[in-house]
């Protein structure tokens, strides 16, 4: 019988009763997670990493108020996301940045054909995601890159389902009218 890996509210229990190897456990389940997202609401390498940390120190910090009943990636994810707005908020900017020119996209097939085509549209999406206001990029982020729910969506972010769709349908409004400009 092999043993399954310790969920997150599993780790998250244990961290509550200071295991620090549990929460180390989580910083690396979503490190790299919590820096994209963060990266592409504030533009900025240097600040994401700098949040990225802070977040998780915050969130070790305020850790003894975590209830299991909440989930423990929407939790870390507000976190996130407040410690991205309030940058922004300081720096009365909202930008987001691209993927990075030489991003490495995988592909199955190693057809060089198809991985070109595959960053040009992951570029053009970038550039698309950029003209989005910033809370409706934060939404389509959730939902369709962290793969969120609407209800997960909801809790990160503290507002309403409803609101969560509205934003979400409005966003691939604007990301459709887009690639049509770009196509005609």
């Amino acid at each position: 019988m092999t043993q399954s890996e310790p969920t997150d509210r599993e780790f998250a229990h244990l961290s509550q009763q200071g295991d620090h190897g549990a929460f180390s456990r989580l910083v690396r389940r979503y490190q790299d997670r919590i820096y994209r997202f963060i990266l592409r609401m504030v533009g900025s390498h240097d600040e994401a990493i700098e949040l990225t940390q802070d977040t998780f120190i915050k969130a070790w910090q305020a850790l003894p108020e975590w209830r299991p009943e909440a989930e423990f990636r929407t939790w870390l994810f507000r976190i996130a996301s407040n410690m991205a707005l309030d940058c922004l908020r300081r720096r009365k900017v909202v930008q987001f940045v691209a993927l990075d020119e030489n991003y490495d996209v995988s592909d199955e097939t190693g057809n060089p054909e198809t991985l070109l085509r595959t960053k040009q549209r992951l570029r053009a999406l970038d550039l698309a995601l950029g003209r989005l206001p910033h809370d409706q990029r934060e939404v389509v982020l959730l939902r369709d890159v962290e793969d969120m729910s609407y209800a997960e969506i909801s809790a990160t972010l503290r507002i309403n389902e409803g609101t969560v769709k509205s934003r979400l349908a409005r966003a691939r409004e604007a990301l459709l009218a887009y690639r049509k400009r770009e196509n005609a």
